[in-house]
């Protein structure tokens, strides 16, 4: 269900400054090429290079907001799915109510380490044994649930039981895929790094071309650059980046549950 991305290997904080080395590496590659080239009798019109510059730029720049436009997507959609998660566990709870007294029992102490593991995963990040023991807990539920419903057909109110409990299955599954599954694919940041390169080459190239020195703004835009990554790469790791969402709704049910 995991769905790592190219980039997870790597630190959060290392992946910024591998993106102020990249720029930096093209653009004193460009800048070089620039220079030599400036030497010879067949150089081009600087004019010329800057509007190559000028439409590789602005091709990075499309690119780049499209991925921080899915990147920054997902986590609204994540929220959606959590907050109607909580609020399907919170239903299946207030609904145990109606059970025999010994199932009820038994329910409500599933639900409150179903809410326990969800809360820990969420902020330990090692969502994998918290996905099994869920799994485990929804089955013990269901099958549960499933013998009332044969011993009673036709009894509404395990109906309504099994409609708010299939809900939460349901959800678990969903917020599997949303927060998991769904990532930035490996292909995108490959043309990322592409454009990236090209642009910062021929940046540097005419520069290089006017026969200037290396412009001191050169160090301030590869870190712009490269916060602009950061961010992107950060929004695209639920379970392991800075930005995440607040696990406070699901808290808050779980201290409702009691003990």
């Amino acid at each position: 269900m995991y769905a790592a991305g190219p980039l997870d290997v790597i630190p959060i904080p290392l992946v910024s400054l591998l993106a102020v080395a990249f720029v930096v590496l093209f653009l004193e590659l460009g800048f070089r090429l620039g220079r030599r080239r400036a030497t010879s009798a067949d150089v081009e019109k600087e004019s010329s290079a800057g509007a190559m510059v000028s439409a590789s730029l602005a091709l990075l720049a499309l690119l780049m907001a499209f991925t921080f436009s899915f990147a920054a997507s997902r986590i609204e959609a994540r929220r959606h799915v959590f907050l109607n998660e909580v609020n399907a566990i919170g239903t299946v709870y207030l609904r145990t109510r109606t059970l025999p007294e010994a199932t009820r029992t038994a329910a409500r102490a599933l639900l409150r380490e179903y809410a326990d593991e969800r809360v820990t995963a969420a902020q330990s990040g090692n969502v994998q044994p918290a996905i099994r023991r869920s799994v485990e807990i929804q089955n013990q539920l269901w099958e549960s649930a499933a013998s009332l419903a044969e011993a009673n057909p036709g009894s509404l109110v395990l109906s309504l039981y099994l409609q708010a409990l299939n809900e939460m299955i349901d959800l678990h599954t969903t917020r599997l895929v949303e927060s998991l599954g769904v990532r930035i694919p490996a292909i995108v940041w490959v043309v990322i790094g592409a454009i990236t390169a090209l642009s910062m080459g021929a940046m540097g190239y005419q520069t290089g071309l006017g026969g200037r020195r290396r412009p001191r703004s050169m160090p301030a835009f590869a870190v712009a650059f490269a916060l602009m990554v950061l961010l992107i790469a950060d929004l695209d790791r639920p379970q392991s980046g800075w930005i995440r969402l607040s696990q406070d709704p699901l808290i808050a049910l779980r201290a409702s549950m009691g003990d």
